[in-house]
């Protein structure tokens, strides 16, 4: 296998500009859509063949280091497969193109998926939904970044959407399946946290309700307003946690998405 975790020191600066970028999730929230449609020899297929190499229990991770997440497709809408964070078009030739586009493809505007060449495809074939507990995000104070816990407000999972494209290695003839976290323009609420003043606009993961989920899917013609107004409608809560970086990073534990309280942050 290549060695997919090389991360450029262009890629560590870009993680501090762009979003979403960092994520926590586990298997049980992973495989909650498959439970809802009663795929139960499926998830304890996952349970007893799959879950010793899965990444189950993520805390705290980066798309960075390029985990491996299951995801439901428009081809497979209730039973999970496992996939690689970070879309590479099936177009792509040599693994060299592969490394380059792994890192700048984590996500992808909603506003561009049907003009970009690495999504345009996936837009109109192939989406796909991921399900995480919440996600990460860094505000600006003073000069300084905060980092935040944001989830959804009723503890349940939140769902993000998402592009995806399987790539045939031509060196080794593996099969992988990569994705992409679709994002749109942050609400009134991201808006107070991401305030990263190198961007133009603040920027949130495409969230969906459940009506939106089989939408998304069907891959039908999509109304871009009628998908941000019902994402809108999912209430988030945020708190800071401590470092995500440094010395003082707890690592992919449990209490890394606890609150922590920085006395000089008025929020």
């Amino acid at each position: 296998m290549m060695p997919y975790r090389n991360v450029s020191l262009r890629s560590i600066i870009n993680h501090f500009c762009n979003m979403c970028y960092d994520i926590k999730t586990s298997l049980e929230t992973q495989l909650k859509r498959a439970i809802r449609f009663g795929q139960l020899d499926a998830i304890l297929e996952i349970e007893e063949k799959l879950r010793p190499f899965s990444e189950s229990n993520l805390h705290h991770v980066s798309g960075y280091a390029h985990p491996k997440l299951y995801i439901y497709t428009n081809e497979s809408p209730k039973i999970p497969v496992i996939s690689l964070w970070g879309l590479v078009p099936n177009w792509v030739k040599t693994e060299v193109q592969f490394l380059k586009f792994w890192n700048a493809t984590l996500n992808a505007r909603v506003e561009t998926i049907f003009e970009k060449p690495s999504f345009k495809h996936s837009a109109k074939h192939q989406r796909c939904l991921i399900y995480v507990d919440g996600f990460y995000e860094h505000h600006h104070y003073k000069g300084k970044t905060y980092p935040f816990y944001i989830k959804n407000k009723s503890d349940l999972p939140l769902c993000f959407a998402g592009l995806w494209s399987d790539w045939l290695n031509p060196a080794t003839g593996e099969l992988i399946n990569t994705f992409s976290i679709v994002t749109r323009k942050g609400n009134p609420f991201m808006a107070k946290i991401h305030n990263n003043p190198k961007l133009k606009e603040p920027r949130m993961p495409l969230m969906l309700n459940n009506e939106m989920e089989a939408e998304w899917l069907n891959i039908a013609p999509l109304s871009l307003n009628k998908l941000a107004t019902q994402a809108s409608e999912i209430e988030l809560s945020a708190h800071t946690v401590g470092r995500l970086r440094g010395n003082a990073y707890l690592g992919n534990v449990a209490e890394v998405s606890e609150r922590h309280k920085y006395e000089e942050l008025v929020f």
